[in-house]
C-alpha cells in the first residue's frame, strides 16, 4: 500500500510551476498559451499533467516534457510526475497564436533576450567557490563549439567575468531618434566558430577596484538593465548569467524577470559548502525555477604522477545533486592553470598544449549542457510552421479582401 503523503502540492502549486515552462518556439509559458490543461496530484505525491501540443507530432515535445517533469518532479512532496498528452482543437490554436502574437509584441518592453535563447544562472550558495571561472570557461567552451552565447556579469559588487574573458573597454549606448531609452551594445569576442557577447558592470566603472557601494534596489535596477536595454543578438543559443554569491536581491529579482532561466549550483567538495549551495536551490524552488543540475569545483588536485589528492574533503556535490535530485553535471579539479587563465583573460579551455585535466572537465560539462541537460534550441518545430502558414493565410486574405 502506497504511503499517503501529507504535504504535497496542490494543482495551483503545480500550475505555478509550468509558467517556468517556455515554448521554445513561441516563447511563452505553456499555462499562458493555454497548452497546460491542467494537473492532478494523488494522496501518494504523484502528479499528472495534461499539455496540448500544437500537433501530436510536434518535434519539440520532448524539450517540453523535459523540462516539464523536471520541473514538478523538484517540487517538494512529489512522488513522481507524468505527462498526459494531447492536441489543441482548431479553435484552441487560433487562441493560442493569438496570444503568442501579442506577448511577442510586449516582450521588447520586458526583456531584450531572444525566446530562443536557453538562459542558465550559474549561482552558489556562498562566495570563494569558483562560480565565475565556471561561467567563464562554461561560455568559452560552447562558444569553442560553434554556439553564440550571452554572457551577463550579475555579480555587480564582485564583477570578475571582463578580467578573465579578456575583454577591456566601456560599453557605449546607441542613441534612439523616439525618445526612448537609449540601447547598449555588448562587447562581442569571437571564439572558435563561436561568440561571446559580454556585458559587465566592470564595463561601466572607471577603476577596477573601486568599491560599489549599492544597495539592493540599485542592485535590481542594474540586472534590469542588462536584460532590458542591451541589444542582444537574435542568434544566442545560451544566455549564461555569472550571480551574485547567496541568496538576496538579485537572485529574486532573476526569478521574477527570467521565469524561464535555469539554475546551475556551484559547490566545493566541503559539507560546509554544500549546506550552504543547498539554500540556493531552496530559493530556485521556491521562486518556482529549475535547477539543472550541479558542478562541483576544486573537486581535488592531480599531482603530475597522475595521483588525486582531496584537498577540500570530497563527496559534497554528488551529495547536493542527489538531495536536489538533478544530475552531477562535472567534478572540476583544482589546476593552477585555471586561475592562472582567469588572471591573463585567457579560460583554461583555450589552453595550447597538451590537454588539463580542468580543462578536460569543462569541455566535457558544455558537451553535457549541449546534448543532454539543457539543449540549444532548433527553430524548425511545429509551432513556427504553423506561425508561418498563419502569416501566408491572413496575407492571401488581405490581398482577397483590398481585391
Amino acid at each position: 500500500m502506497s504511503e499517503i503523503v501529507n504535504d504535497r502540492p496542490t494543482e495551483d502549486d503545480i500550475m505555478a510551476v509550468l509558467r517556468g515552462v517556455i515554448d521554445p518556439e513561441l516563447g511563452s509559458n505553456i499555462v499562458e498559451l493555454g497548452m497546460a490543461k491542467g494537473a492532478k496530484v494523488d494522496d501518494t505525491g504523484a502528479v499528472t499533467v495534461k499539455i496540448a501540443l500544437t500537433t501530436s507530432g510536434c518535434p519539440l515535445r520532448a524539450q517540453i516534457q523535459k523540462d516539464t517533469l523536471g520541473r514538478i518532479s523538484s517540487m517538494p512532496g512529489v512522488t513522481s510526475a507524468s505527462i498526459d498528452w494531447t492536441e489543441l482543437t482548431a479553435e484552441e490554436k487560433s487562441a493560442t497564436m493569438n496570444t503568442a502574437r501579442k506577448n511577442a509584441a510586449d516582450r521588447a518592453q520586458d526583456t531584450a533576450i531572444p525566446a530562443t535563447a536557453k538562459v542558465l544562472a550559474i549561482a552558489s550558495g556562498k562566495g570563494g567557490v569558483g562560480k565565475s571561472s565556471v561561467t567563464a570557461n562554461l561560455a568559452t567552451a560552447l562558444a569553442i563549439r560553434g554556439l553564440n552565447v550571452g554572457v551577463i556579469d550579475a555579480d555587480i559588487w564582485g564583477f570578475s567575468i571582463p578580467r578573465m574573458l579578456g575583454i577591456e573597454g566601456r560599453l557605449e549606448a546607441l542613441k534612439t531618434d523616439d525618445g526612448s531609452r537609449p540601447t547598449i551594445t555588448p562587447h562581442s569576442a569571437t571564439v572558435g566558430e563561436g561568440r561571446l557577447d559580454v556585458v559587465s558592470m566592470g564595463f561601466l566603472v572607471e577603476d577596477e577596484e573601486a568599491a560599489l557601494l549599492w544597495r539592493g534596489l540599485m542592485l535590481n535596477r542594474a540586472v534590469q538593465h542588462f536584460l532590458e536595454d542591451v541589444a542582444w543578438s537574435d542568434d544566442l543559443d545560451y544566455v549564461l548569467i555569472d550571480m551574485p554569491p547567496g541568496t538576496g536581491d538579485v537572485a529574486m529579482g532573476l526569478a521574477r524577470m527570467i521565469p524561464r532561466a535555469e539554475l546551475i549550483i556551484v559547490t566545493t567538495p566541503a559539507t560546509a559548502a554544500q549546506k550552504v549551495a543547498a539554500r540556493a536551490v531552496s530559493m530556485a524552488r521556491k521562486s518556482f525555477l529549475r535547477v539543472a543540475g550541479v558542478i562541483e569545483n576544486m573537486s581535488m588536485f592531480v599531482a603530475p604522477d597522475g595521483s588525486e589528492h582531496a584537498l577540500f574533503g570530497s563527496g559534497g556535490g554528488e551529495a547536493l545533486a542527489s538531495e536536489a535530485g538533478v544530475p552531477l553535471i562535472a567534478s572540476i579539479p583544482i589546476e593552477p592553470a585555471v586561475a592562472a587563465g582567469g588572471d591573463i583573460g585567457r579560460p583554461v579551455v583555450l589552453s595550447d598544449g597538451p590537454a588539463n585535466p580542468a580543462s578536460e572537465a569543462f569541455t566535457a560539462a558544455a558537451e553535457r549542457i549541449v546534448s543532454d541537460i539543457a539543449p540549444p534550441v532548433e527553430m524548425a518545430g511545429c509551432t513556427a510552421r504553423m506561425l508561418d502558414l498563419m502569416d501566408d493565410a491572413l496575407a492571401d486574405f488581405d490581398a482577397a479582401d483590398n481585391g
